[in-house]
């Protein structure tokens, strides 16, 4: 499955995407004599519990689908059929009133695996269940390996390796890793799934998070995790390595659900040391014949991983023009670009880089955020105009040279946190180049800037790097709080300008 270009998105099922549902499960069950769900079946599920039936999309196709029920989990206790369990196929026993949200039904199309599709649909009924209010999420699971081993082993001892890693099923890998565990066993559970020899296992998640408050699919977040990169600067043999160090980072820090990966100005310098030969001007033109495929990896990291990435700042030649460029690639395989406004003057003198002329803010589905590239957070009116459009997260990939050059953007990235009632989030290089003419060496502290009121830490500061180390930072930042800041806070920045004196206007 080609990613680049894609749209993915998680939706709730309609009625009008059966067709494509139907399809789906014929390519998924071949092996079971009854692969689909019938039309009516469907029909029913959505009038009965419409936000509990998820899918994704690519492209506007139904490829991955996960269906559920709310279920009495007295009534029916650890030992049922799936027959029982879904009210004879009827969905009869769903209830509003109950207390486990029961999962019916959980496919990806084979065209499109190895893209944690399925993870991203157990994320999601993990907020759902949470959302609702309800105990756990619960569904019997196949094993559809366990014939290969059958005369071996007993179901228990099955399950036991593979919860022990030394046994693979797809099925039941799968959900172990995704904090599901095996209740019992149950014997004739779905008949007609000869693979598992009618075996299946009864999983649970358990919610220990309770939040009140209906389910809204695709919501803006109000805690949003933001995860950053403070990359060392090191040689890599090849274009293969310096993307299998950013999937590295992006493996990391998804798993710990950040909905936001930040990178650092210019991280892919390493790979213009081939180029030394050429002079300063011509290497960082040859460095830009990266870009695009670098660009390409993020967009499919992105979906793969789940997570939005903004792409650090990498060298681009348009029309002659050399551009200092970034990428916001979202989760739904989505992509928009920001150029660095203000070049700095080493960039203008020894590249002969020039400026970008779009000032806008981003959406995504954590609300809307900004970009500016280094050098441009040192210039106020850039955050402000972005605040006017209604960014509440401020991305600053930077790179500099000196303590000097870091406390500049350090200094200045408080500041407009502070002014614009904003988040801001600062991620460097760290480390020295000596190979790379003009990249010899690096100083960095990422962080995670806040507003300075009650709400917010006393020092303004969410979270920050060890100074020149090559690590991950972790930060939430809470969207809610900047709306109490900005009316009911010790100042109110952005309420008390005296507009009628001034004012800053974009252009165009």
């Amino acid at each position: 499955m080609e990613i680049v270009g894609s749209k993915i998105e998680l939706l709730n099922l309609k009625f009008e995407d059966y067709l494509d549902l139907k399809n789906t499960m014929i390519e998924v069950y071949r092996n079971l004599d009854d692969p689909y769900w019938s039309m009516d079946d469907i029909k029913i599920l959505l009038k009965a519990f419409p936000e509990g039936q998820l899918c994704i999309k690519v492209n506007g196709k139904v490829v991955a689908a996960a269906l559920s029920i709310i279920v009495n989990s007295k009534k029916f206790g650890d030992n049922h059929t799936y027959k029982q369990i879904t009210g004879n196929y009827r969905f009869t026993t769903h209830t509003p009133k109950g207390d486990v949200l029961y999962g019916i039904d959980v496919f990806v199309h084979p065209d499109y695996r190895g893209l944690r599709l399925g993870r991203r649909l157990y994320d999601a009924r993990k907020e759902l269940c949470e959302e609702l209010n309800l105990r756990s999420i619960m569904a019997g699971g196949r094993i559809p390996y366990y014939h290969l081993y059958a005369d071996e082993m007993s179901p228990q001892q099955y399950i036991e390796k593979v919860r022990l890693k030394e046994i693979y099923d797809p099925t039941l890998t799968f959900q172990l890793s995704n904090d599901f565990h095996v209740k019992k066993i149950i014997k004739n559970y779905l008949p007609t799934d000869k693979e598992s020899l009618e075996y299946a296992t009864l999983l649970e998640w358990i919610n220990i998070s309770y939040h009140e408050g209906p389910s809204f699919l695709n919501t803006p977040k109000s805690i949003v995790r933001l995860g950053l990169v403070q990359w060392q600067m090191r040689i890599f043999k090849d274009f293969d390595a310096i993307v299998e160090q950013i999937e590295f980072f992006v493996d990391a820090l998804s798993d710990y659900q950040s909905d936001f990966i930040l990178f650092p100005e210019f991280f892919n310098a390493p790979l213009m040391a081939k180029f030394n030969h050429l002079g300063e001007a011509k290497a960082i033109r040859e460095l830009a014949q990266f870009t695009e495929p670098l660009k390409n990896c993020f967009i499919e990291f992105s979906v793969s991983y789940n997570v939005n990435i903004i792409t650090g700042s990498m060298p681009v030649v348009e029309n002659g023009r050399l551009l200092n460029r970034t990428f916001l690639c979202r989760r739904d395989g989505s992509w928009e670009q920001y150029d660095k406004i203000h070049p700095t003057p080493s960039e203008v003198d020894a590249w002969g880089m020039v400026g970008g002329d779009i000032i806008k803010v981003f959406d995504t589905d954590c609300g809307k955020i900004g970009i500016l590239i280094c050098y441009d957070v040192e210039f106020p009116e850039l955050a402000r105009l972005l605040a006017a459009q209604g960014m509440r997260i401020l991305f600053v990939p930077f790179l500099t040279d000196t303590q000097n050059g870091y406390n500049r953007v350090r200094r200045c990235a408080q500041a407009r946190a502070v002014e614009n009632e904003c988040y801001v989030a600062i991620a460097g290089c760290v480390g020295n180049l000596p190979k790379v003419n003009n990249m010899d060496m690096q100083f960095a502290q990422s962080a995670i800037f806040t507003p300075s009121d009650f709400a917010f830490p006393t020092n303004a500061i969410k979270a920050e790097a060890t100074p020149n180390s090559e690590m991950t930072i972790i930060g939430d930042v809470d969207l809610e709080l900047l709306k109490e800041l900005h009316e009911y806070g010790s100042v109110t920045t952005l309420k008390d300008r005296r507009t009628d004196l001034y004012e800053v206007i974009l252009k165009k």
